[in-house]
């Protein structure tokens, strides 16, 4: 309001370096502060002062000049677009190539605020020719570097598999695997959330990712003891385990499944999502690799989080997985139903106060399919019997169009049916006549003596 960015433009071409210096840090404060004083630094006409004599100035100047294109760039994708057109990407090459390492951390952070927005920016980023000279920088000896660099190159390889092949081709993959068991934390967590922004695009893209080794290595980053590092590792053999069974069994083979559901049972909250998505994953390929997730014992650890998480996303993926691991045969089905989780699942479909949240949507969509699917393929009475007093009527027809298979062939369990309140039950059912559900009843009931009917 009193001006002082007009006041401080003037002092960037001032005779005193240390002025210039001190001038530039002032601006990249302001503009970091928010987006209307970031604008305002654009608006005067800073930004063309600020890179004016860059190749001729100091390291100092350098590293101030790239935190204002930071701090304007990181507010918004217009923002970052003024920083394009006014050549700012041809500065930061400059000083990516310089010799001091802060000069290449300062840049680097740059162009990933840049990056970060969209793919046309990270394609400029690329057009300029940042990713080999941003590899370069991963294998600098200093760790800050080797972060912030890694972290770029996970910024232009989200957006789409054109933008990640890039990174690919300048041969990334190999220096970023090597990294996967650095004892620093925060460099582990960029290095593995630039593998999985790379291997998430495509089969061949995960596939070149699985070809630099990161099995079984990649695993000991699920027992660390930063949060990120373990939400990123599952993150990462989440994104392989999607593609193809053949990537699956090979997470299997080297013992991932079981390590990511000690994982999901060493943490809360949304550290745990990744795992429980990997295991769905998984289990949706095939009926071997679901048995496989069974046999790790994956159905307690997803019950678990079901009962345990309170987010509603958090609760939907713990469904849609077990959903994936029931749907294949009445064994599968079976060992869902043995858990007693159904009344849990049955009490998330019939919930009205779910989120608004579209993936919550898509997912509970999946839940009811897949609760569906496990009910028609259930024949574990103890597990149904809660369902046939809670259920809504397109539920309640399945499980009472399972109980009609049953009950014809086993005593213990017509014994059971009637001690429960079971039977009672179907007789309180108002079905239509002539109607499958009308049909199931009188399957039932004629496997008990007319007067207990009655």
């Amino acid at each position: 309001n009193s001006g002082v960015v007009s006041l401080l433009r003037p002092l960037l071409l001032d005779v005193i370096p240390t002025i210039q210096q001190t001038a530039a840090l002032a601006l990249g404060r302001l503009a970091n502060y928010n987006d209307d004083l970031a604008e305002e630094v654009v608006k005067e006409n800073i930004l063309p002062q600020l890179l004016c004599s860059l190749s001729e100035q100091n390291r100092f100047y350098k590293k101030a000049a790239a935190f204002v294109l930071r701090a304007v760039g990181k507010h918004s994708p217009e923002l970052a677009e003024a920083i394009v057109e006014c050549g700012a990407l041809e500065m930061l090459m400059i000083c990516l190539e310089d010799f001091d390492p802060g000069v290449k951390e300062a840049a680097s952070w740059a162009l990933s605020y840049v990056a970060r927005h969209n793919s046309e920016l990270s394609q400029a980023v690329v057009d300029a020719g940042a990713v080999p000279l941003l590899v370069l920088c991963i294998q600098e000896p200093e760790i800050a570097l080797k972060r912030i660099a890694a972290s770029t190159l996970s910024e232009i390889s989200k957006h789409s598999p054109e933008l990640a092949q890039t990174v690919v081709d300048a041969g990334a993959i190999a220096h970023l695997a090597q990294m996967i068991l650095n004892p620093d934390a925060k460099l582990k967590r960029q290095v593995l959330s630039a593998l999985s922004q790379i291997a998430k695009h495509s089969v061949e893209l995960a596939e070149l990712v699985v070809e630099a080794e990161i099995f079984p290595v990649v695993l000991t980053c699920l027992k660390d003891s930063d949060e990120y590092v373990k939400k990123n590792g599952a993150t990462l053999i989440r994104e392989i385990a999607k593609h193809t069974p053949e990537l699956s069994q090979l997470i299997v083979n080297s013992g991932g499944v079981a390590a990511v559901i000690d994982c999901i049972g060493s943490c809360r909250g949304s550290v745990r999502l990744p795992g429980i998505m990997m295991l769905g994953y998984v289990a949706a390929h095939s009926e071997n690799l679901a048995m496989a997730v069974i046999v790790s014992k994956g159905i307690p650890a997803l019950c678990t989080c079901l009962r345990e998480e309170h987010e509603d996303h958090m609760k939907a993926a713990a469904a849609w997985a077990l959903g994936q691991i029931g749907r294949h045969t009445p064994e599968h089905a079976r060992a869902v139903a043995v858990a007693n989780v159904l009344p849990t699942l049955l009490a998330l479909y019939v919930d009205t106060h779910g989120s608004e949240d579209l993936q919550m949507k898509a997912s509970i969509f999946l839940t009811k399919r897949a609760l569906k699917s496990i009910l028609q393929k259930c024949t574990h009475l103890p597990a149904l019997e809660p369902l046939l007093h809670d259920a809504p009527p397109n539920i309640m027809k399945h499980v009472i169009g399972q109980f009609s298979k049953v009950l014809p062939h086993d005593s213990k369990a017509r014994r059971l049916f009637v001690t429960t309140g079971g039977l009672k039950k179907v007789q309180e059912i108002e079905a239509e006549p002539g109607s499958l559900l009308q049909e199931y009843i009188n399957t039932i009931n004629s496997c008990f003596p007319e007067e207990i009917v009655r």
